[in-house]
């Protein structure tokens, strides 16, 4: 028996997010089928995130366990030829039969894009999150700072999952122009459910000069989802890296 780690990108577009459902398509689903194709046997791997619809991913992590013969290095030239484009095995090798892909993870990054222009964009348009009111930059740029460190993060939490606490460690956070695209990147130790996106919600709207950016400390501290912005679209959201 040998444990195999994958590191997968993919394009989240045409996929109902990672975890396995019953009557949808999803990443984890499309690579399972991949992998029993290619080895014969009833695997199930393990994801680092479950990145939600529509969301991508550079560095998705994965682990299965398997008694098949191919060397650890040569699964991700074998289950690319029989996986779809939007979705790339990226690295494969051989763990520690103790490694688990989420339960092992230190910390995560990740990166979201806004694309502030008049008009969408053709390109960009399952890739970013289109904001065509004019976006205040440097007032998003002093905002945040203010998200560093180990903070209760309960006012940047969607309902719908139970963690026994809302307290992360945010290590770094980017916030960097390139004509119309706004790239925002964080990382930290662990991210409630929707907290990068209600986090880039709330700087969209410090741009927009409806929260001001000295105001987030005390949405912090009130824990209350009501005064924080609106959650970001998933499909300006990218899982970077995760840390082991």
């Amino acid at each position: 028996m040998k444990n195999v780690k994958l590191t997968i990108e993919y394009d989240g577009t045409n996929y109902h997010g990672w975890q396995v459902q019953s009557n949808a398509k999803t990443v984890q689903g499309t690579v399972e089928r991949a992998i029993r194709g290619l080895t014969g046997e009833e695997i199930t791997i393990t994801g680092s995130s479950r990145t939600d619809q529509g969301v991508h991913a550079y560095g998705q992590v994965a682990n299965f366990l398997t008694q098949s013969n191919i060397p650890q290095d040569r699964f991700s030239y074998a289950l690319n030829r029989m996986l779809p484009d939007d979705i790339v095995i990226k690295k494969s090798e051989e763990v520690s039969l103790d490694f688990h892909a989420r339960h092992c993870s230190k910390g995560k990054k990740y990166r979201y894009l806004i694309y502030n222009s008049s008009f969408p964009s053709a390109i960009f348009r399952n890739r970013a999150y289109h904001v065509s009111h004019q976006l205040d930059f440097e007032e998003m740029q002093k905002s945040i700072g203010y998200f560093l460190g180990t903070h209760d993060f309960s006012a940047f939490r969607s309902t719908g999952s139970s963690v026994k606490t809302s307290v992360r460690t945010i290590f770094d956070v980017k916030l960097t122009k390139s004509e119309d695209n706004i790239w925002f990147e964080v990382s930290g130790d662990g991210f409630l459910y929707n907290m990068v996106r209600i986090i880039v919600g709330t700087i969209v709207d410090v741009g927009m000069g409806r929260i001001k950016s000295k105001e987030i400390p005390s949405i912090i501290e009130s824990l209350e989802r009501k005064r924080a912005g609106r959650t970001a679209p998933p499909q300006g959201l990218y899982l970077v890296e995760v840390y082991y």
